[in-house]
């Protein structure tokens, strides 16, 4: 009975049939690490097939965030020394797109600190966008805050294909991590997203606490909202923010997670994003042949990223190929 829990796992997720996350966690319990990740990488080949979604992002407003959010480095609450500015300059914004065009980046988003970009600011935002689309095919993605339908509408007439707003974590333990908003708004500015027509990537971060069930739940919580994309952002814990003694998740322990993610969300891309620079090349080849299919490319917002040549051999070692040619 043991031996066909997981493959009737596999089997329905091989139909789009998401696993439970009751059911995920008894996997965890009775297979090892390479059975779940060799399921989860036949789902991923199954659903999603085996071009990487890329993405890239610029940190288009930075510092002096109004949010207490315990992780954070752009957070007022905490002094991090982290650099401040309204809007990124507007020379900063071109070398970004240029090289992610170059590079064939699939994705290019401007991502703002603070609760949401105030309504006078929306526009100049909307510039950019239009900027990009004038210069660019590379698909757009905003990540501002709680924004308001309107004002969703707006970028989205800008050129604006998806929008980002990650649930951070599981609706029981966000309340531990922030105060200054909620899940609740999070899930209020995802449905507005997609009535204006948007996409949306929605995830969290791992590391931060939370138990294995908590990580499933956030994945299955991001789903159920509709979103297609599940960023996966392994803590970086950041000198003066509370969070700065949080013991490093160990690398199976995220291994594991983005394998019993896929069983979780079988048809979203799940993305590398923030934290795996510091992941061995061993550990970062077993996610990618244990259900990952995304990548945030380049620098993150507060922290050096990844370099995109040693990303794109990396993801070519492995069977993978880009969704847009390189330019570069």
């Amino acid at each position: 009975m043991e031996k066909n829990l997981l493959k009737s796992i596999e089997i329905a997720a091989l139909q789009g049939i998401p696993a439970s996350v009751e059911d995920a966690l008894e996997v965890r319990e009775k297979f090892s690490l390479d059975e779940i990740c060799d399921a989860a990488d036949r789902v991923r080949q199954a659903r999603v097939g085996s071009v990487i979604d890329t993405c890239s992002i610029v940190n288009a407003r930075s510092g002096r965030c109004s949010e207490d959010c315990k992780w954070c480095a752009q957070s007022r609450f905490h002094a991090t020394g982290v650099t401040e500015y309204e809007i990124v300059p507007h020379e900063e914004f071109e070398q970004h797109l240029d090289l992610s065009h170059r590079r064939g980046v699939g994705r290019f988003s401007l991502v703002t600190s603070g609760r949401k970009v105030a309504p006078a600011d929306i526009q100049r935002f909307c510039d950019l966008y239009r900027e990009a689309t004038s210069k660019s095919d590379i698909s757009l993605c905003a990540s501002m805050g709680l924004l308001t339908k309107d004002e969703l509408q707006q970028l989205k007439d800008a050129g604006v294909a998806r929008y980002h707003c990650n649930l951070e974590t599981s609706s029981d333990y966000f309340p531990t991590l922030c105060s200054t908003h909620s899940h609740d708004d999070k899930l209020r500015t995802i449905r507005a997203a997609r009535e204006v027509g948007m996409e949306v990537c929605s995830g969290g971060i791992i590391g931060m606490g939370e138990t294995m069930r908590q990580r499933l739940t956030m994945a299955q919580e991001a789903r159920q909202a509709g979103a297609t994309s599940i960023p996966i952002n392994i803590l970086n814990p950041i000198p003066g923010t509370p969070l700065e003694g949080t013991p490093l998740i160990l690398e199976e322990e995220v291994i594991l997670t983005v394998a019993l993610m896929r069983f979780i969300a079988p048809d979203c891309t799940l993305r590398f994003a923030g934290g795996r620079s510091r992941l061995s090349s061993q550990a970062n080849a077993r996610i990618l042949r244990g259900g990952m299919n995304g990548a945030l490319v380049g620098d993150m917002l507060t922290t050096v990223g990844n370099n995109i040549d040693q990303d794109y051999a990396l993801f070519a070692s492995h069977g993978f190929t880009l969704p847009r040619e390189d330019r570069g």
